[in-house]
Parts: structure tokens; C-alpha cells; sequence
């Protein structure tokens, strides 16, 4: 499975930790210790990534070192993402969708326990496909 891992810096703060990837100009986290921001950055850069992916953007190789700009007086870390699971995950998630429908439909429905949403899913991919 392919792996990316691009370098996260982490400025000190008083509230603990910002986060910045020099490859991603927008993409940033905090966290209030160095574990916590390391989670959350990873967690930004999957959706920057994932992002930039569905918008067909260029997206950056890895960078191999840092300026001396970045690194002075920062921690500077590695996260790894999948490419691979990100897309999976992103485009299986559970989303909410409003529908209408008559009333008596809703409580006979209900009435008989009837989930919803499966319904929907099943009708629509029946259609898809």
C-alpha cells in the first residue's frame, strides 16, 4: 500500500502547539501537547490531501529537508497518510440528506421498523446499477 509522509512543524505556543506543513500553504492544526497536535495535524492533512485529490490539484511530492526558517526553535515531525484508505474513507462515509414524504408513508414505515436509510441506499444503488 502506497504511503506518503510529508513533514509537520510545530511552533511552540502558549496554548501548546501550531502545525504547518511546508508542502500544504493552508494546512494547519494545534493540539495542546506534541501527541495531540501530531493527531490533528494528521487528521488535517488527510482532508488537505483528500481535497486537493477530488479537485484534481496538483498535489506535492514529499519534501526532503526543511529551511532553517522552519526548523529554528520548532519540532519538526513525520506523519504518514495512505492515499489509498483516505480515498476509501472519504467516499464511504455516512452522510446525512433530507427527503420528503407523505406522512402516512413515514409512520407506516415507521409502524413496521423500517430503517430509512437503508431503504434509500438500497433503492438508489438499485437504480445506479
Amino acid at each position: 500500500m502506497k504511503t506518503k509522509t510529508y513533514l509537520a512543524v510545530m511552533e511552540p505556543c502558549d496554548s501548546g502547539y501550531g502545525v504547518y506543513f511546508p508542502d500544504f500553504p493552508g494546512c494547519v492544526a494545534s493540539g495542546k501537547t506534541i501527541d495531540q497536535a501530531a493527531r490533528i495535524a494528521k487528521d488535517a492533512l488527510s482532508m488537505h490531501y483528500y481535497a486537493l485529490e477530488e479537485e484534481s490539484e496538483e498535489i506535492p511530492e514529499p519534501s526532503q529537508s526543511l529551511s532553517a526558517e522552519d526548523t529554528a526553535g520548532n519540532v519538526v515531525t513525520p506523519i504518514t497518510i495512505y492515499p489509498e484508505l483516505l480515498h476509501e474513507e472519504y467516499r464511504n462515509r455516512r452522510v446525512k440528506t433530507n427527503t420528503t414524504i407523505p406522512a402516512w408513508l413515514k409512520a407506516a414505515a415507521e409502524e413496521k421498523g423500517i430503517n430509512f436509510s437503508r431503504v434509500l441506499e438500497n433503492a438508489l444503488m438499485g437504480m445506479i446499477n
